[in-house]
């Protein structure tokens, strides 16, 4: 009885072995990687003498765009790179504010932004990184799938192309928008906290001038006689 129940517990064994190697399991796709249109906005914090890298998937033939700004730290400036999916510096590096990049035809792949802080020894600083991934090509396609069902909609998807274009530079001009109140926000912070800092310090330097002032004063008046101190 135990030899039966073993003998089939092997050969259930083999059948489940079977099943999972004859069926391949197929790879799926991240879900963003389908969108028509993607848009990302992320603000991150690059440590001194640091450089940080992310990676984008672009579909082929999509438009790639990413900027970054640097709302505040240091000098305001940092290093901004873009890789190519082949490996090839598309942007080198340049120590600036902002910058930008953008690829009209992309060929596929993943793209590589990197923040270079490493010429920043001791301060850090905090990023604002925007990215676009936008596939036109698929208002083709639908406007393909349309001109199958018989219908005539050219027009209309041409208008939605050049609104989706429009909608595209809206939030690229948004985006430079906020990093620039981000910054001038920050700067104002900072001005601020300088003045009340030396503020305070003036303060102190006149309360300590005036204080010894008085001291020395008073010990004009002192008049020694023998062992003993009269006071005028």
């Amino acid at each position: 009885m135990v030899q039966t129940a073993t003998l089939l517990l092997k050969c259930f064994l083999l059948l489940v072995f079977y099943v999972e190697v004859s069926i391949p399991q197929q790879a799926t796709a991240p879900w963003y990687e389908n969108l028509p249109a993607v848009a990302m906005d992320y603000k991150v914090y690059i440590e001194a003498g640091k450089e940080d890298c992310y990676f984008q998937y672009v579909n082929p033939g999509a438009t790639f765009y990413v900027s970054f700004q640097v709302v505040r730290g240091g000098d305001g400036m940092a290093g901004f790179a873009v890789r190519h999916p082949t490996g090839q510096i598309v942007h080198p590096y340049q120590w600036k504010p902002n910058s930008e990049y953008q690829d009209q035809q992309s060929m596929g792949g993943y793209y590589s932004v990197c923040i270079d802080n490493q010429f920043s020894k001791f301060a850090a600083k905090l990023v604002n990184i925007y990215i676009t991934v936008v596939r036109y090509d698929l208002w083709e396609l639908y406007t393909k799938e349309i001109e199958s069902l018989n219908m005539n909609m050219e027009n209309f998807t041409s208008t939605i192309v050049g609104v989706e274009r429009n909608i595209n530079n809206m939030l690229q001009y948004q985006h430079h928008t906020r990093g620039r109140e981000a910054w001038d926000f920050n700067l104002l912070q900072d001005n601020n906290s300088y003045v009340v800092r030396w503020s305070f310090i003036q303060i102190f330097v006149v309360v300590m001038t005036t204080a010894v002032q008085v001291y020395f004063v008073r010990k004009l008046f002192d008049i020694k006689v023998g062992g003993s101190k009269s006071r005028i």
